[in-house]
């Protein structure tokens, strides 16, 4: 793929979900409609500001609430995501082929909690899309100006959350592509039949001394040296500080937990 058909799908990657609302919006909203919250449930954090989200994918900050839960910003779920994914933990295989993507594993597990009052409480049957490209950049079942994969469902997938609020995945390490840092896309949805329903999408980054180590590997460095580190991309200057995986290597890959936490749902 040329950069210029590369920097085409990352404009429409890096479309803004929605916009900013004032103080005034958000409490007429909390007045007047149920509002999602995301947040991470972690050490205490007093007086942190956290993203709000109406049903309609809006976005704004809101009220301080409970400690220890850090805010988190909504993104775009960008050109690339498929709804009815394989209910399945590891991403890698393409049903179609067989074929297992190539690259370094990544153990990546989502817990989802409820925010009551001023506790996490975890949040079962929350359902969890991820989708990501592979290490040369390509993402599955897309038309894309120089690969076209439909029918092909690699590195998609969902799961729903168990009694812990955990939802796990076996994928591998992202590689990159035109105009974007390297990240992977998430989506927390309510089940189907919930009324009233919730979603929330967004991104997770990766520090960028850690990927410049596993893209010195195969077969990532097939794709030669990555165009866009984390303080270039235009989504990670708009709070992608906070959607930094933390991981840590278990065998041969690495292995991380994001935590997450919604309110009004």
């Amino acid at each position: 793929m040329t950069d210029e058909q590369r920097a085409e799908g990352a404009a429409s990657d890096d479309e803004p979900v929605g916009r900013v609302l004032t103080r005034r919006e958000i409490l007429a909203f909390l007045g007047a409609t149920g509002v999602l919250w995301l947040a991470r449930c972690s050490g205490p954090a007093p007086g942190s500001d956290v993203a709000a989200a109406t049903p309609s994918g809006t976005v704004g900050t809101g009220e301080r609430i409970a400690s220890g839960c850090v805010a988190r910003p909504q993104m775009t779920a960008g050109p690339y995501f498929v709804d009815g994914a394989l209910e399945r933990s590891d991403i890698r295989p393409d049903p179609s082929t067989g074929e297992v993507s190539a690259g370094t594993p990544l153990d990546l597990a989502f817990r989802v909690s409820r925010i009551e009052e001023s506790a996490c409480v975890p949040l079962a049957g929350a359902i969890v899309d991820i989708w990501q490209c592979d290490a040369l950049g390509v993402y599955s079942d897309v038309a894309d100006p120089s690969f076209d994969t439909r029918g092909r469902k690699f590195l998609r997938g969902w799961q729903a959350t168990d009694a812990e609020g955990l939802a796990r995945f076996t994928t591998v390490y992202p590689g990159w592509y035109q105009g974007r840092a390297v990240h992977i896309h998430f989506k927390v949805r309510s089940a189907p039949d919930a009324d009233p329903g919730f979603e929330f999408t967004s991104q997770l980054f990766f520090d960028d001394a850690l990927t410049d180590r596993v893209h010195a590997g195969e077969p990532y460095r097939e794709r030669g040296p990555r165009n866009r580190r984390n303080e270039e991309d235009g989504f990670f200057r708009r709070g992608g500080g906070e959607l930094v995986l933390a991981v840590e290597p278990s065998g041969s890959g690495y292995a991380g937990t994001f935590e997450v936490g919604l309110q009004g749902v």
